[in-house]
């Protein structure tokens, strides 16, 4: 599968959609409030299951969910997200969907508070990328004081499926940490 020499996080090997996604978007600084929702949104779908299984699906999150706009998402219906429950292409838990419309609108409280979701999450740590220095993936922990803090402000903002571990996986996919092993080419790139 992977031709090229370029070494890599084990996390991505054996799939070409992980690693495409290893190469290309994991722990690339987001600053787009929309890519930011995204992850948000995914990242809770995972809880429970393997980021394989939700990649996997998210063409089918991206058509579900009107492209991760947090607005649209706000205002999904009961009706709306009874439609969503029957949707094969997404992870049917009702607590995971009905989660991702309250995370919508806390989503926009945040926006309004703070002019972007991107400058309040990022304040979390002082608006600077954290270089890990990992060698191996059982270095990595599944959750830190950081991601404790932002999943603690997260709740009291209303937001749902926002526990430390999905925050540090959150951290990690919008870049707010580097994770990528010290052996990996993508270390050094993000």
């Amino acid at each position: 599968m992977n031709s090229d020499s370029q070494k890599r996080c084990k996390w991505c090997l054996g799939d070409e959609l992980m690693l495409a996604y290893h190469d290309t978007e994991w722990g690339v600084p987001v600053h787009d409030d929309r890519v930011h929702f995204e992850y948000l949104i995914l990242d809770a779908a995972q809880a429970g299951l393997s980021w394989k299984t939700v990649l996997h699906k998210r063409e089918n999150y991206r058509k579900a969910f009107a492209d991760f706009d947090p607005v649209k998402v706000a205002r999904f219906s009961e009706k709306k997200i009874a439609k969503l429950l029957e949707n094969p292409g997404i992870i049917r838990n009702r607590l995971k969907v009905n989660a991702a419309v309250t995370s919508a609108k806390a989503f926009l409280q945040v926006q309004k508070e703070f002019g972007s979701f991107d400058k309040y999450i990022w304040g979390f740590v002082d608006g600077e990328t954290i270089i890990n220095r990992w060698k191996n993936m059982s270095q990595i922990p599944a959750k830190t004081s950081i991601s404790e803090a932002m999943s603690k402000d997260m709740k009291n903002r209303g937001f749902k499926f926002c526990g430390p571990t999905i925050c540090y996986a959150y951290m990690q996919a919008a870049g707010l940490v580097n994770d990528h092993e010290t052996s990996c080419f993508r270390y050094k790139e993000v």
